[in-house]
C-alpha cells in the first residue's frame, strides 16, 4: 500500500497514480501548476469565449451544468462578467434535494441568468439507485450520468457552440487514468472514472428502457461535427481551488452549512456538496470500499493549499473519516425500501481488502499506517 509522501492519499482510490517518490498525481499538478504560464491560459480562454461568440446563432454563446455551489457559482459568474459570454445554466436536481441546496441554486438564478431545471423520473432514478447500491454500492452513481450529460444535450439541441464545466478530475484528485486525462477537453466527460462504465448496463434494470435513459448519454460525435467545444474552465484559471471558490461564492450569496457536526457529515468542511444527503450515505460506502472517505479528500486538498499540515491532516482523517449519521442512512434504507440490516449486509459483500479484523473489531490498513506515521511527528 501506498500512501502520498505530500498529501496523504492512498492508492485505493480508483485510477490514482503515483510516480517512483511516491507522490500522487493530484500533488504533481500542484507542482505543475507553479510552472504554468497563466496568463497565456488565459488568453486562450479569452479567444475560446470570442470563437463561441462567432460561432453563436442564437441568444446563448455557452452553457454551464450548476448546481448552485461554490464551483458551479464561480464558473457561471466567471463567464458572464469576465468572459462576457451570454450564459444558459442548466441544473440537474438531485434527488431529496437538501433546503439548503434548493436556496443556493435560487440564489445563483437571481443572480440573473437563465436557468434550465433538469429532473429525471423519480421512479427510474429509485430503480437506478437501488440498482447501483446492490450492484456497485454507488447509490450516487446514476445521478452522475444526467449531471454531466444534460450540459451537452442542450448544447446540441440548442445549437450552443460552447460547453463550460468545472474541475477536471484527472486534475484535482490525480486519477488521470481513468482516460478523461488532463487537458482541457470535456467533451471527453464521459470517459470519467463512475461514467465510463456507460449508461446501457442500466437496460438490465427491469422495466427500464432507452427511451427511460434520454437524459443520461450524449452524442459526442455529433457535438464534434457540430464544432461544438467542451472545457474544463479550471484548466485556464490560476484562482481556482476549492477554498477559493468557496470563498469567491459567499460574496454572491452562496451559503454553507451551519453548526456542523462532523461526527455527522464524516468531514470538518461546511461549504462542500450541500445539496443532497445522499452524498454522505455515499461517502462513508467509500469509506468501506476503498479506506477513505470524503475527509481524506477535504484534508489532501488543504495539505496542498497550505493549510493544513500533515499531523493535523492525520488526525482529523483518524478522527472523522467514514462517519455518517444514522438518520442519513435511515433516510437512504427508507428511500430504497430495505432494512437497516439489509443495508449492513449488503456493504459487508463490497468491504475492500483494506479492512481486517483484530479481537473482534474491523481495522483499516490506512488509519493503522497512519496512526504509526503519527507516533513520530
Amino acid at each position: 500500500m501506498k500512501i502520498c509522501k505530500k498529501c496523504i492519499q492512498p492508492d485505493t482510490r480508483p485510477g490514482i497514480f503515483f510516480n517512483e517518490e511516491s507522490i500522487c498525481g493530484a500533488c504533481l499538478w500542484e507542482e505543475e501548476k507553479i510552472k504554468i504560464d497563466w496568463k497565456s491560459r488565459k488568453t486562450q480562454l479569452v479567444n475560446i469565449s470570442e470563437e463561441a461568440k462567432k460561432l453563436s446563432t442564437g441568444p446563448y454563446d455557452c452553457v454551464i451544468g450548476v448546481s448552485g455551489g461554490k464551483d458551479s457559482t464561480k464558473q457561471a459568474i466567471t463567464a458572464r462578467d469576465e468572459l462576457e459570454l451570454n450564459c444558459l445554466l442548466v441544473n440537474y436536481q438531485p434527488e431529496n434535494i437538501t433546503e439548503l441546496g434548493r436556496e443556493n441554486i435560487e440564489n445563483l438564478k437571481s443572480q440573473g441568468f437563465d436557468v434550465i431545471t433538469i429532473r429525471p423520473n423519480p421512479k427510474t432514478m429509485k430503480k437506478l439507485v437501488t440498482y447501483d447500491f446492490l450492484k456497485h454500492l454507488n447509490p450516487v452513481k446514476a445521478s452522475e450520468f444526467p449531471l454531466y450529460a444534460s450540459t451537452y444535450i442542450i448544447s446540441e439541441k440548442f445549437g450552443i457552440p460552447l460547453i463550460i464545466q468545472g474541475e477536471n478530475p484527472g486534475l484535482t484528485v490525480g486519477a488521470s487514468l481513468t482516460g478523461v486525462g488532463t487537458d482541457s477537453d470535456a467533451l471527453k466527460a464521459y470517459q470519467l472514472q463512475t461514467l465510463s462504465g456507460g449508461w446501457k448496463e442500466y437496460l438490465n434494470v427491469d422495466g427500464i428502457s432507452e427511451n427511460d435513459l434520454f437524459l443520461f448519454h450524449y452524442n459526442v460525435q455529433k457535438l464534434i461535427d457540430m464544432d461544438v467545444r467542451g472545457i474544463w474552465i479550471q484548466y485556464f484559471l490560476k484562482e481556482w481551488s476549492y477554498r477559493g471558490n468557496a470563498d469567491f461564492a459567499k460574496k454572491y450569496g452562496f451559503q454553507e452549512r451551519k453548526n456542523v457536526n462532523p461526527e455527522e457529515i464524516g468531514t470538518y468542511v461546511p461549504f462542500a456538496q450541500i445539496d443532497s444527503d445522499l452524498v454522505h450515505v455515499n461517502q462513508m460506502l467509500k469509506f468501506v470500499k476503498f479506506g477513505f472517505g470524503q475527509c481524506m479528500d477535504h484534508v489532501c486538498y488543504d495539505i496542498r493549499d497550505g493549510i493544513l499540515d500533515r499531523k493535523s491532516a492525520i488526525e482529523l482523517v483518524l478522527k472523522y473519516d467514514g462517519n455518517c449519521s444514522d438518520n442519513y442512512i435511515e433516510e437512504f434504507c427508507n428511500y430504497i425500501d430495505i432494512s437497516r440490516n439489509q443495508f449492513n449486509e449488503i456493504i459487508e459483500k463490497f468491504r475492500g481488502d483494506m479492512w481486517f479484523k483484530e479481537k473482534g473489531k474491523l481495522k483499516n490498513k490506512i488509519h493503522q499506517e497512519l496512526e504509526k506515521e503519527l507516533e513520530n511527528l
